[in-house]
């Protein structure tokens, strides 16, 4: 299987989505399926794990039922509120649809770049782990070190880094985001994604070469078995095509072999997050 582990849909006049600020106006639109399929087509794209948007379980109920509805999505990444005291009742009523694969919550938004490790937040991940479900961390750098805790913490929880952690590209960082990469690639439970590159880049000007030297930190941390495509349709719009951030990847991971880009462009993501062909 061909599977784009990262991408999301919205509707504008269905839910708010704070995040999405004036600055970001290609996105102020409608993105479904219908938007979506011809790229996978093109691009012999087999599925897709869909990513939750906002802290909304309406919304990971409707993303259940587009997943109901369209079977190219063959996982969702859903959103519940970990702090709640009820939120193992939730994730089983959600996950009476096998399609439910994870979890995850903006916690690069949380005000405490420690917000992982709060108590309460620590108790909604152990729901998870004992449903067996995974959890996207979705942080920048300063969260690394909570990420690194959260990992040694629920080693039975399987952990996945959205978009390398956003290391600053575009300003050349590197220090504060390189080492708390290098020490969660030492937890055999974290993975990451090999997504939202180019919008870490600069959105006008970026080229693949600028990339790269990210993308070999990764591959060195976490070897290319633990590591998986994700488009970042449609956000990736903001600063390229899908198009051109799956060209941007192939181009940089052209050194691997046979086995190592099949495991980069899908296998990964179907071990990760157990997706079923077909299902």
């Amino acid at each position: 299987m061909r599977i784009d582990a990262h991408q999301h849909f919205w509707n504008i006049g269905r839910y708010d989505y704070p995040w999405m600020g004036p600055e970001l106006s290609v996105l102020r639109r409608d993105y479904g399926p219908e938007h979506l399929r011809a790229l996978l087509t093109r691009h012999r794209m087999d599925g897709t794990v869909l990513v939750q948007t906002i802290s909304s379980v309406p919304e990971t109920r409707w993303f259940l039922e587009l997943a109901r509805q369209h079977a190219f999505i063959t996982g969702v990444v859903g959103w519940v509120d970990l702090t709640n005291l009820s939120v193992g009742a939730t994730l089983d009523e959600l996950r009476q649809n096998s399609k439910l694969v994870g979890i995850r919550h903006q916690v690069h938004d949380e005000p405490a770049v420690d917000w992982l490790l709060r108590r309460d937040v620590q108790q909604g991940l152990q729901e998870l782990a004992r449903r067996n479900l995974a959890y996207d961390l979705l942080i920048r750098p300063p969260h690394l070190a909570a990420a690194l805790a959260v990992a040694r913490t629920f080693p039975d929880l399987r952990l996945v880094v959205n978009h390398l952690a956003k290391p600053r590209i575009a300003q050349a960082g590197w220090d504060d985001w390189a080492d708390g990469m290098a020490a969660l690639g030492r937890c055999g439970n974290v993975w990451c994604k090999l997504s939202g590159m180019i919008t870490e880049a600069d959105w006008g000007a970026w080229r693949p070469a600028e990339l790269k030297p990210y993308l070999d930190h990764v591959l060195e941390a976490f070897g290319t078995a633990r590591v998986m495509f994700g488009s970042d349709w449609p956000v990736c719009l903001l600063a390229g095509s899908y198009d051109r951030v799956l060209e941007a990847l192939e181009t940089n991971v052209a050194h691997l072999n046979a086995r190592e880009r099949e495991q980069v462009f899908g296998a990964n993501a179907a071990q990760f997050y157990r997706l079923q062909e077909g299902s």
